[in-house]
């Protein structure tokens, strides 16, 4: 199975509150967070790791390419400079087509257990066009909430917390080729937010669930740097 990192946003938050590296290379643990998310890809199985880089930060660019020369699996190395993560997706995509692939964007911390048991489920139902994870963790600005059946089946994606809808969206996503029919869809019809791409799998009928996480952080802030570090080391 390939794997897929979105690494090309901006990250203008972090710097705005005075991060002075590009969001993939921030550290925890020692460890940069695109770095983190491919050994623990390698160590899940990985085939491949697909990566999207912008131009905007070009040491971004050439850390992962140094980490591709001894990388314990292929890593593949788009960088353009897009307009919105599902721009990034889209680039990814022909590199993704031939069979089932995890993406997730480069800020997304998880514990490695969870991750892989997560992927081992996935695998095990193909049957299922999508698994995607969600947390009851909300630690989010604009969290996505996830609307699901009795047996977990994803029946909508919300902007707002609505009776009975526990989780959030955690920002992975396992994917079946046929999911990349709807994002294309989605391009073609001007959208650009990876939100707009999970509802509009909803409409297309794919047959999606929901897997939980304890916890998924996403580092947005600079204050969440020292949160999903804590996280990390205690997990």
């Amino acid at each position: 199975m390939r794997y897929a990192i979105i690494a090309a946003g901006e990250g203008s938050r972090l710097a705005q509150e005075g991060v002075c590296v590009p969001k993939p290379l921030v550290r925890l643990g020692g460890e940069a967070l695109i770095e983190r998310l491919v050994r623990v890809f390698a160590a899940t199985g990985a085939d491949e790791v697909c990566v999207i880089v912008n131009r905007i930060h070009p040491q971004t660019e050439a850390f992962v390419r140094r980490l591709a020369e001894d990388c314990a699996v292929p890593l593949r190395i788009v960088a353009q400079t897009t307009p919105s993560s599902m721009h990034s997706f889209a680039a990814l995509a022909p590199l993704l087509a031939d069979g089932p692939f995890c993406l997730t964007t480069v800020d997304t911390v998880f514990r490695a257990d969870e991750f892989s048991r997560y992927v081992a489920a996935f695998l095990a139902h193909p049957e299922l066009d999508g698994l995607m994870a969600v947390t009851d963790y909300v630690d989010d600005e604009k969290p996505l909430w996830v609307a699901t059946d009795g047996e977990g089946r994803i029946t909508g994606f919300l902007d707002d917390a609505a009776p009975g809808v526990r989780y959030v969206s955690g920002g992975i996503y396992c994917l079946r080729p046929r999911a990349l029919a709807t994002l294309a869809r989605c391009m073609a019809e001007g959208q650009s937010r990876m939100r707009n791409f999970q509802r509009a799998l909803v409409a297309d009928g794919l047959n999606l669930r929901a897997w939980p996480f304890g916890k998924i952080l996403d580092v947005d802030h600079a204050g969440d740097i020292a949160k999903a570090e804590a996280f990390i080391c205690n997990a």
